[in-house]
């Protein structure tokens, strides 16, 4: 869910030389070797409910932390907040913690369903309870769309969104509890924009959330794959270095200038903004807001667009008033995606499912 983009220069090349091809490929790991692993966590559905957990990992998630475990039963499968995968710098409350749990409720159902478990979702606020009979089971074109999501952290190309897709965004992601404002004025996307460069600003002043965020940084293909988490360099477009090369690039490049400058670029070139608020700010209301983002997301890909979270004036508490008070609410906003057309770049790396599963 989180958006973050290691601007490490051109000298990648030249430190390849200096360490050698065989020596950077294994201190690195090859984009070939993680093409095959992604493909292999985006392969098709199987009856088995291991499978549908598969597929509700792949949900957009803060920091890619995902901070999740799945608990199967007879009749259920329950998603439990996961406290050693918490970001307390950029979330003290868990807010996003619990959003990345309605985001992964919504693959889950969807899944869930088409492997032949109908069944519905419930939560108490503190965990998802997925209930489910058995049924028969069946296609569901949404299933592509989970496996080819992702979060473009890249320029796209302008154009606009036709009036009849905005529409589809809207009503694919309605839930109860959760307000959607979809955003195409020029005006209100630039004051939106002018929010977001001034939270990444004081984001990238605070040196306890860089911190945070250097720790969830991959830097290569070999790191991405070993942790099967984190925000992994290539998929924003950056190149691979090794883990220390990398290390030294972000404390010695990443500034706020220039991060403010590709953050008011990219926004710039997106077609609309989405706003998501829930009527209450607790963890309810939360994980409504994950799945009605997550089948935003969903209903995005299958379109042909491509999105990113832009949520700073939601991370920066100090900015949320203004932010409500710009897309006309009085509600805590809790989620801010910018959309439109763009490229597509590699997909972010997930643990295995024995990983998070609890018994």
């Amino acid at each position: 869910m989180n958006r973050r983009r290691v601007l490490i220069g051109g000298g990648s090349a030249l430190a390849a030389a200096a360490l050698g091809a065989g020596s950077w490929r294994a201190a690195t790991g090859t984009m070939r070797a993680y093409d095959d692993y992604s493909a292999r966590l985006r392969a098709p559905l199987s009856s088995d409910i291991t499978d549908v957990i598969r597929y509700a990992t792949l949900a957009a998630n803060s920091h890619n932390t995902q901070p999740w475990r799945f608990r199967v039963t007879r009749d259920a499968i329950e998603i439990m907040p996961d406290p050693s995968r918490r970001t307390p710098v950029v979330d003290p409350d868990d807010h996003h913690l619990f959003v990345s749990l309605g985001c992964a409720a919504a693959n889950l159902a969807i899944a869930a369903d088409a492997s032949g478990r109908p069944g519905e979702i419930s939560s108490d606020g503190r965990m998802v309870r997925y209930s489910f009979t058995n049924g028969t089971a069946h296609d569901d074109a949404r299933l592509a769309a989970i496996v080819r999501r992702q979060s473009t952290r890249a320029e796209y190309d302008g154009r606009a969104v036709p009036p009849g897709d905005l529409a589809a965004l809207q009503a694919a992601s309605a839930m109860p509890g959760v307000d959607l404002a979809i955003i195409t004025a020029p005006a209100v996307i630039a004051a939106i924009r002018d929010l977001v460069v001034a939270g990444n600003d004081a984001q990238m002043h605070d040196a306890a959330f860089l911190r945070e965020l250097k720790s969830w940084l991959r830097f290569n293909p070999r790191s991405a794959m070993e942790t099967g988490d984190g925000l992994f360099a290539a998929a924003s477009g950056n190149p691979s270095l090794p883990t220390a090369l990398g290390g030294l690039a972000f404390d010695r490049l990443f500034n706020a200038a220039s991060e403010n400058d590709r953050y008011a670029r990219q926004i710039s070139s997106s077609a609309g903004v989405a706003v998501f608020t829930a009527e209450q700010a607790d963890a309810s209301h939360w994980i409504r807001a994950g799945q009605a983002c997550q089948r935003f997301a969903l209903e995005a890909t299958r379109l042909g667009l491509k999105l990113a979270f832009i949520n700073q004036p939601v991370e920066v508490a100090a900015l949320r008033p203004e932010l409500a008070r710009v897309v006309g609410t009085t509600r805590r906003p809790d989620l801010v995606l910018r959309f439109g057309y763009g490229p597509a770049l590699p997909f972010a790396p997930r643990r295995r499912v024995a990983d998070v599963l609890s018994s």
